[in-house]
C-alpha cells in the first residue's frame, strides 16, 4: 500500500527509475540524465477516495489488491497536508448528517500550494433541494478553517455552490505564476516536481529564436511559462474546460503573445499538411507564425505517425512524456531527423514504477 511508504527508500527508489530510463535512452544519447525529485511525503495535489458506509460509522477506503481488502484510510501519506486536514474535517461533518452521507460512494480533493481546496462528492441517487441547502451549510462551517468550495455529483448531474475550480499560484524561477485549475481536468498531479518541470523547458528553451507551437496545451500549463521566450505562441488543445481555463489563465498572467486553437493535435497535423480545412483555423493567419520549436505533451499513447512527421519538421523539439516506452517508440523515427540535447527525469509519482521525462531535440 502507498500509504504505507518508507521514505527512506526514496533515493534509492528514484535511482532505479533513473538507471532504467539510461537503458531505454542508451540507443539514442549518452547525455547525462539530469534528476528532478520529489519531496518524499505529502506532494500529490489531488486525490480520490471511495467511501465505506457501516452503519453509524463511514470512512475513506482504499483497496489493498494484494490482499484483496478495504484499508480503513484516515490519513494519507502522498497527499498535501491540506487534503489530510480535509479529510479529517470533512468525514467529521458528513458522519451525522443524513442528507450528505446517503448513497455518497466517492470523494475527490484538488487543493493547490495557495492554500485553496475543492471537494467533490459522488453520489449513486439524485441530488435535491435538501441536499444544495445541507451543502452550504457544510461549506459554512468549512470555511471557518479552509478555504473551499464544494461541488456534488450525480448520473448526468453536477452542482456547484459556488465554482468548480481553484485558482494556483506556483512560483516559478522567483516569478508568480497565475493556473485557473478546474474539477474533473487534467492538473499536475505533484506541484513541486511541476514547478520543476516548466523551469528546466524555460531553461532548455531560453536562447530560442522565432515563434513556438504547441501540441496538447491543456490549460496552458507549459505555453505560459515559455511565452516570454518566444516571440509568438500557437498552442492547440482539444478538451473545452482545459481552453477555458487556458484562456483565463491567458488574461491572468498578462500573456500577449499567445494564442490557443481549440481542436486536436491530429486535426491541426491534417490542416497543416493541407489534408482538411477547418473552420477553427479561418482567421488565423498560420504563415504569420516562424515556429522553430515544438512542445509536445501527448497522453501515454505517444505521437501518432502523422504528428512524428510533422514534429520532425521542426528545428527543436521539446518533449514531455509520461510513458518513457512510447516515447522510445517515437524516438526510433525522430532520431533519423534529430539528436538529443537534454534529457531529464521528473519524479511525479514517487514510490511508484510510474516515470516522467522530458527530451529536448535538435534538428541534425
Amino acid at each position: 500500500m502507498i500509504n504505507e511508504i518508507n521514505t527512506a527508500d526514496y533515493e534509492s527508489l528514484l535511482e532505479a527509475k533513473r538507471l532504467k530510463l539510461k537503458g531505454l535512452f542508451e540507443p539514442y544519447t549518452d547525455k547525462n540524465i539530469e534528476v528532478f525529485a520529489s519531496p518524499v511525503s505529502h506532494y500529490r495535489m489531488r486525490t480520490e477516495f471511495r467511501v465505506w458506509h457501516d452503519g453509524d460509522d463511514m470512512y475513506f477506503y482504499m483497496f489493498d489488491k494484494e490482499n484483496k481488502k478495504n484499508i480503513r484510510t484516515e490519513e494519507f501519506i502522498p497527499a498535501s497536508l491540506l487534503i489530510n486536514k480535509m479529510m479529517t474535517a470533512l468525514m467529521e461533518e458528513l458522519r451525522p448528517n443524513h442528507v450528505l452521507r446517503h448513497k455518497l460512494f466517492q470523494v475527490d480533493f484538488l487543493s493547490t500550494m495557495s492554500g485553496e481546496i475543492l471537494v467533490t462528492l459522488l453520489y449513486h441517487r439524485q441530488l435535491a433541494d435538501n441536499w444544495t441547502l445541507e451543502s452550504k451549510l457544510l461549506k459554512e462551517r468549512l470555511s471557518e478553517n479552509f478555504r473551499v468550495n464544494i461541488v456534488g455529483r450525480a448520473r448526468k448531474q453536477k452542482i456547484d455552490l459556488d465554482r468548480d475550480y481553484v485558482i494556483e499560484e506556483l512560483p516559478i524561477n522567483g516569478k508568480k505564476i497565475i493556473y485557473k485549475q478546474i474539477e474533473n481536468s487534467f492538473t499536475q498531479p505533484n506541484a513541486s516536481v511541476a514547478i520543476k518541470m516548466l523551469e528546466w523547458a524555460i531553461d532548455v528553451t531560453k536562447d530560442s529564436r522565432g515563434d513556438l507551437l504547441e501540441l496538447y496545451c491543456g490549460n496552458g500549463n507549459f505555453s505560459i511559462a515559455l511565452a516570454p521566450n518566444f516571440r509568438k505562441v500557437l498552442a492547440t488543445e482539444l478538451a473545452g474546460p482545459s481552453v477555458q481555463a487556458a484562456q483565463y489563465n491567458i488574461e491572468a498572467n498578462k500573456i500577449e503573445n499567445l494564442q490557443i486553437i481549440r481542436m486536436s493535435a491530429e486535426d491541426f497535423t491534417d490542416a497543416m499538411a493541407g489534408k482538411r480545412e477547418y473552420n477553427r483555423l479561418k482567421g488565423i493567419d498560420l504563415k504569420s507564425y516562424e515556429c522553430n520549436t515544438i512542445f509536445v505533451d501527448p497522453p501515454r499513447a505517444g505521437l501518432d505517425d502523422n504528428t512524428v512527421m510533422l514534429v520532425q519538421k521542426y528545428e527543436y523539439v521539446l518533449y514531455i512524456s509520461c510513458n518513457p516506452n512510447t516515447l522510445i517508440e517515437n524516438l526510433a523515427v525522430l532520431s533519423q531527423t534529430h539528436t538529443v540535447k537534454r534529457l531529464a527525469l521528473f519524479d511525479q509519482f514517487p514510490y511508484t514504477d510510474h516515470i516522467e521525462c522530458g527530451i529536448l531535440l535538435k534538428k541534425i
